[in-house]
């Protein structure tokens, strides 16, 4: 069976645990029945990815397969990854994804997209990332009890070339979430409402115009400013030498920046990391665009 599934970069300034765009940065798997389980892996994160024990692929490819009463067959995989791990860029979702797919395969589940989505929303507790992972584009989602997530996936209007800004070092979710407040002011949520719903806008019509304003946010990027230095400094570009926005990447510390399409992407790349320079930060600057498709399977296993 061959594989492939798409970066993410969820919340997109104030449609926080909302919205998500797919990236075109992928982790690829070939997998075969085997006679124990093994791991060949290539590309970042090579070390992290070929360990077999406590592997997020495999261990939610067991649970799925136990959880329905169906034998689990080892499996040997070849990993080819560009997608950073613990640095916003959804990682663990696609990793979920993964094994998903995999106990639908290879236990003949035959669940259908929205099975596949709700299970791994379940245990990701991010159906943003997810529902984009699995359909592509950019997707707005939201968790509704026991039937599932609702999910709708909006093709965006033009083209929108992103710039991802990593540092050098991860970011767990879980220290993410620990800084934001409890509660909000009645202001701060109605921005961030207003803000979503003009960020949708921008999208479906294709108005980089809307950008900068709309991806103000209120709710979980000024509380991790302080753990993502790169966000602070590349807000001041925002507006500026074909920057349109900058959001944090999930929950960071990873930073997406939109450009302007009619700009040279490269001639932005020097100007941001010329900024970057300036300001004593270090990023490691990829470009890349919004990924229109989602997650591929195949029975064969070939290589794209």
């Amino acid at each position: 069976m061959y594989l492939s599934l798409p970066a993410t970069s969820a919340n997109l300034g104030p449609a926080f645990d909302a919205a998500a765009l797919a990236m075109n940065l992928y982790i690829e798997i070939v997998a075969r029945a085997s006679p124990t389980f093994k791991i060949a892996a290539s590309g970042r994160d090579k070390d992290v990815i070929e360990r077999v024990e406590n592997h997020l692929i495999l261990a939610t490819y067991r649970e799925v397969l136990k959880d329905e009463g169906v034998d689990v067959t080892p499996l040997s995989l070849r990993i080819r990854n560009d997608i950073p791990i613990g640095k916003g860029c959804g990682s663990s979702a696609a990793a979920r994804l993964a094994g998903i797919a995999l106990a639908d395969h290879f236990g003949k589940l035959r669940w259908s997209d929205s099975q596949v989505i709700a299970e791994a929303s379940r245990r990701e507790h991010h159906s943003d990332n997810v529902s984009a992972c699995w359909m592509g584009g950019l997707t707005v989602a939201r968790m509704s009890g026991e039937s599932g997530p609702q999910v709708v996936r909006i093709k965006p209007k033009g083209k929108w070339p992103l710039l991802l800004a990593l540092p050098d070092e991860a970011l767990a979710t879980e220290q993410a979430r620990r800084v934001l407040p409890t509660e909000y002011s009645r202001t701060d949520a109605v921005t961030n409402i207003q803000n979503s719903m003009i960020l949708m806008a921008a999208f479906l019509q294709g108005r980089h115009d809307l950008l900068a304003p709309a991806l103000e946010d209120r709710i979980h990027q000024p509380y991790r400013a302080e753990l993502c230095p790169l966000l602070p400094c590349l807000q001041q570009l925002s507006g500026k030498q074909g920057v349109l926005g900058v959001a944090l990447s999930g929950a960071g510390p990873s930073v997406v920046i939109f450009l302007d399409p009619k700009i040279p992407a490269q001639e932005i790349k020097k100007a941001v990391a010329a900024h970057l320079a300036i300001s004593g930060l270090n990023a490691e600057l990829i470009m890349t665009s919004i990924a229109l498709r989602g997650a591929r399977t195949k029975k064969a296993a070939s290589r794209s």
